[in-house]
């Protein structure tokens, strides 16, 4: 028979299944990290390279990886600085997509929320696979002065093109800057 047990933490939940099967012994799991405005940009490698170690001592391996980037927040956050709490409306978000055990991600939780550079943290179980939604960019067409313009019809073909990595960044950095 199949034990799970839940648990539960302020930002994960991990079901742990105890059984000793081959699929239950590493899984696919990717961090989404925001870390404080106030450390410098030339730290912020610093600050990845200790969640990468943390990772990789627990017996993880990475998958993909995405750097960090100053971003404005939807709203703001608190963090505890000192004696006081300081409220962030920036932070660099950045992700990594990594396999390893059960304890190897609750080990990873429990370093993240130490961190006091770490605004805020979730770690979940995902696919290997890549996920990300495709951007599509949607046809302009030459319109001259004397033109009509008409609505756009209802139906809308697929007109998918693959975009780069580079680019989409480019695209999400110019949306979320001031």
């Amino acid at each position: 028979m199949l034990e799970c047990a839940l648990h539960m933490t302020d930002d994960v939940s991990v079901i742990q299944k105890d059984d000793n099967s081959p699929e239950s012994l590493l899984r696919i799991y990717e961090v989404g990290y925001h870390i404080i405005p106030t450390v410098k940009e030339e730290d912020i490698e610093g600050v990845v390279a200790s969640i990468r170690t943390v990772i990789e001592k627990a017996g993880g391996s990475f998958i993909a990886e995405g750097a960090p980037v100053l971003m404005k927040l939807s709203y703001a956050m608190t963090a505890r600085e000192g004696d006081k709490n300081v409220q962030y409306d920036r932070g660099y978000f950045g992700w990594i997509k990594f396999e390893s055990s059960v304890e190897a991600s609750e080990t990873l939780n429990e370093a993240l929320k130490a961190d006091r550079t770490i605004l805020r943290h979730i770690i979940f179980r995902t696919v290997r696979e890549e996920t990300r939604a495709r951007m599509k960019i949607p046809t302009l067409r030459e319109v001259r002065r004397t033109d009509v313009i008409k609505p756009a019809p209802h139906h809308v073909e697929d007109t998918s093109i693959a975009v780069s990595e580079v680019d989409l960044d480019k695209a999400i950095e110019t949306l979320t800057t001031d």
